[in-house]
Formats: structure tokens, C-alpha cells, sequence
């Protein structure tokens, strides 16, 4: 999906599904649509054999202003995670690198470098997924956003599409696992 396209049902392949746990309720349709699309840039990163993360950024109007998917092996380059490459695209449509309407909505809970960037670029609100139990920092293992001492700080919130987030990323370890035993 092209930056600078207007988020709507008709942009995304197939209808959202329906809301089966009370965590929808906290979300727009909008908020869900922009997720979708997220959830499209992480089946881009697993068809270009990437992690299956996805990121959007969209603006106070809701046009979506940038987009991106986990590319760290295909650039050889460990900072880009699809909230880094959605927000360097977010900020060249904008014209600037501070973003403090803007939302990104990320398939898997941030890591501490990508929200630290979240932070510098002022981006006003998180929307995730998943949670990672692993490197999340949004409250999984830290809670990077509610440091006090920083300058800078975001509304950060998770749980939407979780199943759907999770799943993708459990379908594609779980394949790699698979590929993994059978012998050559």
C-alpha cells in the first residue's frame, strides 16, 4: 500500500474479522482497518522470508502517510523493523521528522529502538498487536513510554488483531522450525 493513501475498507483484501473479545471495544473501525493494513505489510515481510512484522503511520486525518515490513536480513541492515522503515516513509510524505498527530499501528509490540525512535518523532499514540514477551517494550519487559525522565511521551496501547498478529507469527515459526528437521 502506498504512503499518502486514504485507509479504508475497499484498500484492504478481505473484511475485518468480527470482534470476538471485549479489546475491540477499545478500538475504532478506523483503528482496525489500519491494523489490517498492517497486517498486510507482515505478510509482504513473509513473502520476502522477513519476520512477518508490519507497520502503518497515519496521519490526525487517518491517510495513511507511511508503511513498512520487517527488512532487516533482505538490506543487511539491523534497524530496519517495519515501525522504522513506516516511520522513515512517514516523515519524508510529511516533510518532517517529528510526526505528533500521527498513530503507528505495528503487528508486534515495539522493541526499545523502535519506540525510542517513536518518541523522538513525537508520534502521538501506538497501536500493537502482539505482545513480545521477549523484547517488548511497551510492557512486556519494559515500559519504555511511562519513564518519567524522558522528554517525550506516547499513548501506547496493544491487544488489537492480537490473535491474528500472533498467529501470523506463530504460522511462520513454526514453518521455519518444520524446514529446519527435514533432513537434505
Amino acid at each position: 500500500m502506498a504512503a499518502d493513501t486514504p485507509l479504508d475498507s475497499d484498500s484492504l483484501s478481505g473484511a475485518p474479522r468480527e470482534a470476538a473479545s471485549s479489546v475491540l471495544a477499545l478500538y475504532s473501525s478506523a483503528d482496525t482497518v489500519a491494523m489490517q493494513a498492517a497486517l498486510q505489510q507482515a505478510h509482504m515481510a513473509w513473502a520476502a522470508g522477513e519476520v512477518p512484522v508490519g507497520a502503518v503511520v497515519v496521519d490526525e486525518t487517518g491517510k495513511l502517510i507511511g508503511s513498512g515490513f520487517n527488512r532487516t536480513i533482505t538490506d543487511h541492515d539491523p534497524t530496519c523493523h517495519a515501525e522504522i522503515v513506516a516511520l522513515r516513509q512517514a516523515a519524508g510524505t510529511a516533510g518532517n521528522y517529528r510526526l505528533p498527530m500521527a498513530s503507528v499501528f505495528v503487528t508486534l509490540e515495539p522493541c526499545v529502538m523502535c519506540l525510542g525512535a517513536m518518541l523522538h518523532a513525537r508520534i502521538g499514540r501506538v497501536v500493537y498487536g502482539a505482545s513480545d514477551p521477549k523484547t517488548g517494550a511497551c510492557g512486556s519487559v519494559l515500559s519504555l513510554h511511562t519513564n518519567t525522565k524522558l522528554n517525550h511521551h506516547t499513548m501506547v496501547s496493544g491487544g488489537l488483531l492480537a490473535d491474528e498478529c500472533g498467529d501470523l507469527l506463530r504460522q511462520f515459526f513454526r514453518e521455519r522450525r518444520a524446514k529446519a528437521k527435514r533432513p537434505l
